[in-house]
């Protein structure tokens, strides 16, 4: 268990899970291009020792593999899971209490303990502008911590068992904000921050907030757990730590002493800021909005503090390994929130909020013979209304029956929706309603629309395997592609508006119709590139989930209402990009070259085996 940054470094270092590099990095689009690279071939966490206009070390890549992060836990994981699982089933306590007794003692440390005293981490008092000014994209709107423990306590009733602990993004520099007195804090609907700050404002009083930067991992990794409202994100960062999470109040803020950085200030009513542009996970820059400002306190450091960070961007990237530890300790939550449901993934290639596959049960009418989704359209109402799954746009569900299904292979569950699904009454569009805010595709900011496939029962159609005559040679359109069996990709022109669209929608359906039913291919998605989509599933996921919106891009063969409901012979989904949305990642050729020479013979990344 670590005490604090330091020692998980010292620790990887130990075990060949760590490189340092001794030369002058440029945090201007320098160490995230170093990053991606070393992340994308799999490669050790990374220490820079020489950040430049920063006297300060940072580090990244800590998570950059499951493995690597299951290091990091390895003295504490198990516990975890167990108490999670108590958690999920308090009576496995009562009926087995003598196997019990450990997890009762790794809960012990689950609660927070307060320190009197000087923490070690306000020995010394810095501005922002000493922090390491990490820009990670070229239209990035400044510099931004991207691995934030965001800390609020409700109004109401402070303190920390009443407390938030959330990953929102801070923007340091840029924009209008005053340097070394104001940050950007962005937070997304959904969020324990948002609730606070309600309060707050009903009160007509500031809410306090401090960003902890830094400490054991496990505080890190806390601050994104999705935990039911009310319950302290602090228990979480002691149980994985092996070591209570300790604090102290400094000038009536909260502190966390194991800390690298603390940065404390105010948020005010209706107070914000634009904030942005910011390269983020989906794949594209989340643009320029207002956001609440932070009224900066005071900024802390520890003596010889290290800055952690992050690159997001297009999955995968380090985010998805948070996403594969989060699953394992609390996979099983999702069963006793939602009755029924056996499994649901939320798909990192597509930027995980957009898609969603679900595995329910069907238990509603087993003395039927016709087999159709009953049971699962319910549950499916349960995950589009459940915390941070509301966000999605797009949910496949179905339920096993004969054989098992894998939500987390994506072809062969996609497969078996498309085998059964009755595209006359299997489709189901929510419109008019919330997505997430980083999502460009919908009608605005937070707004957009949701539809859900659901498939259950005999197989009724055997998909293709090639692409069908029907797609082949039809004016306006070119290049089909099979992406996989049953979904074929074609190529149209560029997109102007959707009026436009609509009647180019309306003529590709009317063209395949003329040439006769085509069952074998239930999903066409009409693209920019169909080269690119059909070159790998990742890129199929990432284009068709990221650029759609159902209520808009959803058209159809033979498409029609019957008794307000929609349905069609064959879906297609219009992945074309349109003008509103936000223009993609694109990294500096330039930064790219200049970083070649740290993985030159004798540079510090020299001796790695990287592409």
């Amino acid at each position: 268990m670590y005490r604090n940054l330091e020692d998980c470094i010292i620790d990887l270092e130990k075990h060949g899970h760590l490189v340092r590099i001794r030369e002058e990095v440029d945090p201007y689009l320098e160490m995230a291009a170093i990053h991606m690279r070393v992340y994308e071939a799999g490669g050790p966490a990374l220490l820079f020792e020489n950040v430049k206009g920063s006297k300060f070390r940072a580090a990244s890549n800590l998570f950059g593999t499951i493995e690597r992060s299951k290091f990091i836990f390895r003295n504490t994981w198990t516990s975890v899971q167990n108490v999670m699982a108590l958690r999920d089933d308090p009576m496995k306590a009562l009926k087995q209490p003598f196997r019990n007794i450990g997890n009762g003692f790794a809960a012990m440390k689950a609660l927070p303990l307060k320190k009197f005293g000087t923490p070690s981490v306000i020995a010394q008092e810095i501005q922002i502008s000493d922090l390491p000014q990490i820009q990670h994209w070229p239209m990035d709107g400044g510099a931004f911590i991207t691995l934030p423990q965001v800390y609020s306590e409700d109004p109401e009733k402070p303190g920390i068992m009443n407390s938030n602990l959330g990953m929102y993004r801070v923007q340091l520099s840029g924009n209008d904000y005053e340097l070394n007195k104001e940050i950007g804090l962005h937070y997304q609907i959904h969020r324990g921050i948002g609730v606070h700050q309600a309060k707050a404002n009903k009160l007509g009083t500031p809410l306090k907030v401090s960003c902890f930067v830094g400490g054991p991992p496990a505080h890190t990794l806390s601050a994104i757990m999705p935990l039911p409202e009310g319950l302290s994100e602090m228990t979480v960062a002691g149980l994985l730590a092996g070591r209570n999470f300790r604090y102290s109040y400094v000038d009536g803020y909260c502190i966390s002493n194991d800390a690298d950085f603390v940065i404390t200030g105010e948020i005010h009513s209706e107070d914000t800021k634009p904030e942005g542009p910011f390269g983020d996970h989906l794949g594209y820059y989340s643009l320029t909005h207002n956001f609440p400002v932070m009224k900066v306190h005071k900024v802390y450091a520890k003596p010889n503090a290290i800055w952690p960070f992050t690159v997001v961007g297009r999955p995968p990237q380090e985010d998805t390994a948070f996403g594969e530890l989060i699953h394992e300790l609390t996979g099983d939550a999702i069963k006793q929130e939602i009755p029924g449901v056996k499994e649901v993934h939320a798909v990192d290639a597509a930027g995980v909020h957009p898609l969603l596959f679900a595995i329910g049960s069907e238990r509603y009418t087993p003395y039927q013979k016709v087999k159709q989704p009953t049971e699962i359209l319910t549950i499916a109402n349960r995950i589009l209304g459940t915390g941070q799954l509301s966000l999605a746009k797009y949910l496949f569900i179905t339920a096993e029956e004969n054989q098992p299904v894998d939500s987390h292979n994506e072809v062969a569950f996609l497969k078996y929706i498309l085998e059964r699904i009755d595209l006359n009454r299997d489709i189901h569009f929510h419109t008019n309603t919330t997505i997430d805010t980083l999502d460009y595709s919908g009608t605005g900011l937070n707004s957009g629309s949701k539809v859900v496939f659901a498939a259950y029962g005999d197989k009724k159609r055997d998909l293709c395997t090639e692409v069908p005559d029907a797609l082949k040679e039809i004016r306006g359109f070119e290049n089909a592609q099979l992406v996989m069996p049953g979904i074929v990709v074609i190529q149209g022109s560029k997109f102007i508006d959707y009026s436009q669209a609509q009647q180019e929608l309306q003529d590709l359906s009317d063209a395949i119709q003329a040439k006769g039913a085509i069952p074998s291919c239930p999903m066409i998605i009409l693209s920019d590139d169909s080269s690119f989509i059909s070159a790998t599933i990742q890129n199929f996921l990432w284009v068709t989930f990221t650029r759609s919106n159902p209520s808009h891009d959803i058209h159809g063969v033979n498409g029609r209402y019957e008794n307000k409901h929609w349905a069609c012979d064959n879906v297609i989904i219009d992945a074309r990009i349109k003008p509103h949305q936000a223009p993609p990642l694109i990294a500096d050729p330039a930064v790219t070259k200049t970083i070649e020479r740290l993985f030159a013979k004798g540079a510090s990344l020299g001796g790695l085996k990287i592409d």
